[in-house]
């Protein structure tokens, strides 16, 4: 592997189109990747039904679907609180950001060639996407709870 390209915290490559979508991650099998897992199900589309502010209700139903227990909030901040707090983002943590007027959150699928966490959300442009944030906008990034 040429050095500067992006690896999950496996050691695996990601590998990203021009959009900077990843095509691979950790395994579905291994810890909260199933997470992941299951919020990929839904790329391209909204499976909440709400019209906005619909983030947390997706990560809600992400993590119910695939064996955690969620938040119950509809409010993005209410999962700086929740689960384990760790250092920084790996595959299967939910990253927290803040935002004016609210937050936004979403679970890490990998991290992009500048360290930049890659996260599936939704309401990211009204549907489910996979992109890269910042590093610097995220708040917390927190495990699921069993």
């Amino acid at each position: 592997m040429r050095a500067g390209n992006a690896v999950d915290q496996f050691g695996a490559p990601v590998v990203a189109n021009a959009g900077m979508t990843p095509q691979n991650s950790a395994p579905a099998s291994f810890g909260s990747s199933n997470v992941v897992a299951e919020a990929r199900r839904y790329l391209g589309g909204n499976p909440t039904g709400r019209g906005r502010l619909w983030c947390a209700r997706f990560m809600n139903m992400v993590l119910q679907r695939s064996g955690h227990q969620g938040t119950g909030s509809d409010l993005a901040r209410s999962f700086a609180s929740y689960g384990q707090r760790v250092s920084g983002p790996q595959v299967g943590a939910i990253a927290v950001m803040g935002r004016r007027g609210g937050g936004h959150v979403g679970v890490v699928s990998g991290i992009d060639a500048n360290g930049n966490p890659i996260l599936v959300s939704g309401n990211n442009g009204g549907r489910v996407r996979e992109a890269s944030y910042p590093r610097g906008r995220i708040q917390a990034y927190v495990m699921p709870s069993s």
